[in-house]
């Protein structure tokens, strides 16, 4: 495998509920009006600290897309998906973008984030709108 290195952030960021493990600066969301099959999710231009799984046609709320499962490099857990290819010429914008998991998440301020039986449980993964 190889020695792993482990990026710190600098300044307001989400890392992993399970290890603290850093994953994204706050200030790279794009936007929090995701959905998963868990409940929200966040858009991230950028993510740090997680390593991919195969990529796999997946079709979401917004079309057909190409995805890869991201998992946290500390602990191994499922946090999300990055998209690699939007078959839809309106979902090009998220070709490159990654998506966590609200409550895979504790959040800039120490918070963490629950499922709860409030919020709306989508079958598919994709935003309502950005």
């Amino acid at each position: 495998m190889g020695r792993l290195f482990v990026v710190h952030l600098e300044g307001k960021f989400y890392s992993c509920k399970h290890c603290l493990t850093h994953l994204a600066l706050s200030e790279d969301i794009v936007s929090k009006s995701f959905h998963s099959r868990h409940g929200k999710a966040y858009l991230f231009n950028k993510v740090v600290n997680v390593s991919l799984g195969e990529k796999e046609d997946r079709k979401m709320m917004t079309g057909m897309h190409t995805v890869v499962d991201m998992f946290c490099v500390g602990c191994g857990s499922i946090i999300g998906w990055k998209y690699d290819t939007a078959h839809e010429k309106s979902q090009k914008y998220k070709e490159g973008k990654c998506v966590i998991e609200r409550f895979k998440l504790s959040g800039p301020d120490g918070s963490n984030y629950w499922v709860s039986n409030h919020e709306p449980h989508v079958g598919g993964s994709d935003a309502d709108d950005v």
